[in-house]
């Protein structure tokens, strides 16, 4: 099972060096893959846990694919699918695809903040159909430019009709940030094609002892128990999210490093 992280590309504390140094410390500490969020328009919405700078996710992934070794694994935690014309999202993903010597990985969702739907001028409403016609359009698209084109596409969410998407038009399903047993319903009662979580990173110093705790939130032992049960459960990968929607935290990156190597090194000792 690899281990990514997701990166903040955003926030006050966020520049090109700072974004350098955790392609470093990401990749330093022996993960596997290196994710980066998406949007397009920091409405209010999206500025209250997610301000600028705001750098955009394709940009940001082809400039660190240059700075990294090129071991790294690349991708979107996830890309907003209906923003963007769905032929632009197919050249753009396989052009970074074959850049990184198939180092992509294409998450996707059909995204939240209906303001920046209203300011992009894209029906919030339509969303899901969107995202639906615009999967189908990248599939055909790669097909025509032939192989090489094709990134791996993660499909976020966890609604019915987001777990539909994965089976259709993904290569694993991607939950974001939900407790290990509601991952395992839904893995015991669907057919689905692959299956790569992002999860929460928060380490405490006592046990967390909540019937609804998210994976990956908890002291170190927790964690790990986690991340075994994911394993267990058939995770290709695992995405650790150490960001918990303070943008101050962008301006003290220190703190996720701790608990990614705390759990780096843990990780290695035991696997």
């Amino acid at each position: 099972m690899q281990l990514g992280v997701n990166v903040p590309n955003f926030g006050p504390g966020t520049d090109p060096g700072l974004l350098r140094d955790w392609a470093w410390v990401v990749e330093g500490l022996g993960f596997d893959l290196l994710m980066v969020s998406d949007h397009v328009v920091v409405t209010a919405d999206v500025a209250e846990r997610y301000p600028e700078p705001f750098y955009d996710p394709f940009a940001t992934l082809s400039w660190l694919a240059g700075v990294s070794d090129g071991r790294l694994r690349l991708g979107t935690t996830v890309l907003v699918l209906p923003y963007r014309n769905a032929l632009l999202v197919a050249r753009m993903a396989s052009s970074l695809h074959r850049l990184s010597g198939g180092q992509f990985v294409l998450g996707v969702g059909v995204g939240w903040a209906r303001q920046e739907f209203e300011a992009l001028g894209v029906p919030f409403g339509a969303r899901g159909r969107l995202t639906d016609e615009y999967l189908r359009a990248v599939r055909e698209a790669w097909a025509k430019q032939g192989e090489g084109a094709a990134a791996p596409v993660w499909v976020g969410g966890h609604s019915a009709a987001a777990i539909r998407r994965a089976v259709e038009f993904g290569d694993a399903w991607h939950p974001l940030r939900l407790p290990v047993d509601r991952m395992r319903a839904v893995l015991e009662n669907h057919d689905l094609p692959g299956f790569a979580p992002r999860i929460a990173l928060r380490l405490t110093d006592e046990p967390v002892h909540d019937a609804d705790r998210p994976a990956g939130v908890g002291d170190l032992d927790q964690v790990l128990a986690d991340l075994r049960e994911l394993r267990g459960l058939g995770a290709e990968a695992v995405v650790l999210d150490p960001y918990h929607a303070d943008p101050e935290e962008t301006r003290r990156p220190e703190t996720a490093w701790r608990a990614l190597t705390a759990v780096s090194e843990a990780w290695r000792r035991a696997s």
